[in-house]
């Protein structure tokens, strides 16, 4: 027993050390008086993310219209989120169809709500969803990222440190408990991007996963594994996308966001390991989808794909992984792969997406190389989007 309490008394001591640790890290990167901001976005990039030459851009400039630009010392115009925002607006008044600028949900369109899951950690889950969320947010979707990971490694990389900013609840929790749930838009948070919101997660998520078998024993739990989809029901009209950073295990957190899911992307470390763990996992998925759709759940979704991440062109036995899933699962393997990258890693110790760094901070090739990676893993994602929509 005296071992057992030394060792709590250890591993406490070091869980308030390392959160002492972060948040005086935060503290130094993010002042108590600043808020997190994204990087302004020169002429060219705007230009790609709209989707207009550089010298369109630059005649509107020059004509007035739409927000002006930053200049700066070297005359290079800059713009900001909200500047790239009120220009797709402006632009698609007059475009030569509807959606050229904002490629958001139509009258009859459904909330597309993505699921981005694997059983194993380390599977480059949270990476995807944080650039998934942001990369829609920056193309004109109106977009909800949901950290359902007890982890919350999302919410830290949005820059929200779970154990100091939601001390008094906050997360998807409050909006599915069995006791007095409260409304789901009271925590829904904005982020530093117009068209991103966030609900952000902490270790509060698991008492989803402790009461929901004390309801059942008592009846009171219903179909549990709606409470998610009941509860995105009441912003349905708010979004046009939804992504959930699901938790890396199969309990009921994951069931009830399966059950709200319209795609389900599914990521994938291509190392022999991972891929014997994956095999585990989606067989474990599908005998709680049985059981699920037993109950009376339509667990049909509009699609469901693999997403390669981590993934190292010049390594050979990951090269033979690949082949073979490509061969076993034909297109539900997305055609681009999420490349390994210092540039994704580095990024993340400042808590940062690869969206919001300058390029200036890595070597052109190494940055070049990451963001197109990225650009195309969830451009094809947007593009199932489109078409479940019939576009």
């Amino acid at each position: 027993m005296a071992h057992q309490d030394d060792l709590n008394t250890v591993i406490r001591q070091h869980s308030e050390w390392l959160a002492a640790q972060l948040h005086n890290q935060r503290e130094s990167l993010f002042p108590p008086d600043a808020s997190k901001q994204m990087r302004k976005f020169t002429s060219g990039e705007a230009a790609t993310l709209l989707g207009v030459n550089d010298s369109y851009l630059r005649k509107l400039s020059l004509d007035g219209k739409g927000p002006s630009p930053e200049l700066t010392p070297g005359n290079r115009r800059l713009y900001s989120v909200e500047d790239l925002q009120a220009l797709r607006v402006m632009l698609e008044k007059t475009a030569r169809k509807p959606g050229d600028y904002l490629p958001g949900r139509r009258e009859g369109d459904h909330l597309q709500i993505i699921g981005v899951m694997n059983f194993k950690g380390g599977s480059g889950k949270t990476t995807s969803s944080a650039h998934l969320a942001q990369r829609l947010a920056l193309k004109g979707y109106r977009v909800l990222a949901i950290d359902l990971d007890p982890q919350a490694s999302l919410t830290a990389l949005y820059g929200v440190q779970p154990e100091l900013d939601l001390k008094d609840g906050g997360t998807l929790y409050d909006a599915i408990r069995y006791d007095d749930p409260c409304p789901i838009a009271e925590v829904i948070r904005k982020t530093y991007l117009p068209n991103l919101d966030l609900i952000p997660g902490n270790l509060e998520l698991m008492e989803f996963e402790h009461d929901t078998p004390r309801a059942l024993a008592q009846g009171n739990a219903g179909l549990f594994f709606f409470r998610v989809k009941e509860a995105l029901s009441q912003v349905d009209g708010d979004y046009d996308v939804v992504v959930i950073d699901c938790p890396p295990q199969l309990g009921f957190l994951t069931m009830s966001a399966l059950s709200a899911a319209t795609g389900v992307l599914v990521t994938i470390h291509p190392e022999m390991l991972d891929v014997m763990s994956m095999s585990q996992f989606l067989r474990m998925t599908a005998d709680l989808m049985d059981v699920i759709a037993e109950s009376g759940a339509d667990m049909s979704h509009d699609w469901m794909r693999y997403l390669l991440t981590r993934y190292e062109p010049t390594d050979a036995p990951q090269n033979r992984i690949v082949a073979f899933l490509r061969t076993m699962y034909g297109d539900k393997v997305l055609n681009a792969p999420m490349l390994k990258s210092t540039a994704i890693s580095d990024a993340g110790l400042t808590k940062q997406t690869l969206y919001e760094v300058e390029r200036s901070a890595f070597t052109r090739t190494t940055y070049d190389r990451a963001i197109e990676s990225l650009n195309a893993v969830n451009d094809e994602i947007a593009d199932l989007i489109q078409k479940t929509w019939g576009r």
